[in-house]
């Protein structure tokens, strides 16, 4: 398949304020596991190679073992994610498949017992963030290589 179009090109004001979005999400307190995690688990629920590669090897790059990487999709049954990262596997899935059934009770409760307000609206912004990325990467064409 060829690009279909190239958004960074064609519309690169908006283009810039998904940027901003990622300039923002580096300066936060997010760890770089959340943020691997949150990435590569809305990748593979959007079913985006591109960004499941690129993921992939960035949480590599910071550390991530193959098992958490290859037991993610399955991370309910797996007791190698902390109960902080099940959370916020659990709003990941949640933000991503909004249509389902929202973000529940269970959800915001199991955040707030591990995180701030703060911390919750900036993983909110990361799931957000890498849900537009992965549909501008399907969308396109984007090709892993």
């Amino acid at each position: 398949m060829e690009t279909k179009v190239n958004i960074a090109k064609t519309a690169p004001a908006a283009y810039q304020i998904v940027m901003n979005l990622e300039t923002y999400l580096a300066s936060t307190a997010l760890t770089k596991t959340h943020k691997e995690l949150i990435k590569l688990r809305a990748s593979q629920i959007n079913q985006c190679a591109y960004c499941i590669n690129m993921h992939s090897a960035d949480a590599r790059k910071h550390g991530e073992t193959e098992q958490r990487i290859y037991m993610l999709n399955a991370w309910r049954e797996a007791d190698i994610y902390t109960d902080e990262e099940k959370s916020l596997l659990a709003l990941t899935e949640e933000v991503t498949l909004i249509s389902d059934k929202h973000i529940t009770d269970e959800t915001y409760a199991a955040l707030r017992s591990h995180f701030d307000d703060k911390y919750i609206a900036d993983a909110i912004l990361m799931v957000i963030t890498i849900n537009t990325w992965n549909r501008i990467a399907i969308s396109s064409g984007w090709r892993v290589s």
